[in-house]
């Protein structure tokens, strides 16, 4: 054996998937979240599982994938082989503009609905950053309104991210782009100085609650209609198909003249949807 070919046996992930695993793999991927995985993305996919493969004691992609489909591994991995394939880029204040039209000119609307009880829902939710951006423009806005109870429920299929989200920790400069006015009142700074990290204050805390939910489900377990739903940046990752499914289920949690706010490289035309289109990548359930 090479001083090579020891060395990448020692890692202990010494391969790469091949077309027939990774036909495997994507087709599980497919069914089960509804991300498309084209062959193109095989590097990033061999990238993102070698993590579990170590985590596994697993020495190579075909023992793994072996492991997931005749050995009954994947009840048990399948919700890991997920968090590792999801893509969760998100920021604080991300998209502005969504914020803005929301308080600006969504909300006075949205009050006479809410009779007292206003409900958002950021279902995709990733690290936080967006249920809790929500949360402070939302204290600020209705901060001399004492009758009105908002709440926001945020979803996301990843594991991994939704614990981050409940912690609310995050590094310093991750919060850059949140007003320094809202930042001096929702985030506080770590006592250590040498501690680089900040957390949302738990009076902000107290109106998010997190939970996972898979878009491809059937119907979405979600007790309350909603006011407001942000499901932004994640109908890109799906085909067209799975969008269709996954408006239509949103609408269907939405209060007859909700709002639905995507990401502002997103579409929703031509699906026939029971909305209008009220400004730019944002609608209104008829």
């Amino acid at each position: 054996m090479s001083a090579l070919a020891r060395q990448t046996s020692s890692q202990g992930v010494d391969d790469h998937i091949n077309k027939r695993n990774f036909d495997r793999l994507a087709k599980f991927i497919y069914e089960y979240s509804g991300i498309k995985m084209p062959p193109s993305k095989i590097t990033m996919l061999e990238g993102r599982l070698r993590k579990r493969l170590r985590v596994c004691g697993i020495s190579n992609f075909n023992e793994y994938c072996d492991f997931l489909f005749e050995g009954g591994g994947m009840q048990r991995e399948a919700i890991f082989l997920i968090d590792a394939v999801t893509t969760n880029k998100t920021d604080f204040f991300r998209e502005p503009k969504h914020f803005e039209y929301l308080i600006e000119t969504a909300l006075p609307d949205l009050l006479s609905l809410a009779n007292g009880r206003l409900r958002l829902w950021s279902a995709a939710c990733s690290t936080g950053a967006e249920p809790y951006t929500l949360a402070m423009v939302l204290a600020e806005a209705l901060s001399a309104q004492r009758d009105t109870d908002f709440r926001i429920i945020a979803t996301d299929l990843s594991t991994e991210v939704l614990e981050t989200a409940r912690r609310a920790i995050y590094p310093a400069d991750m919060v850059q782009p949140v007003p320094p006015a809202l930042r001096r009142k929702y985030v506080m700074e770590h006592r250590d100085p040498n501690r680089n990290e900040v957390r949302i204050a738990p009076e902000l805390r107290k109106h998010v609650g997190f939970g996972r939910l898979n878009f491809m489900d059937e119907s979405y377990a979600i007790k309350e209609k909603q006011h407001v739903i942000f499901c932004r940046n994640v109908l890109i990752y799906f085909d067209k198909q799975t969008q269709k499914h996954v408006l239509s289920n949103l609408c269907e949690c939405l209060v007859p003249g909700g709002y639905l706010f995507i990401g502002h490289s997103e579409t929703a035309t031509g699906l026939n949807l029971p909305i209008k289109q009220v400004a730019n990548t944002i609608f209104q359930l008829v």
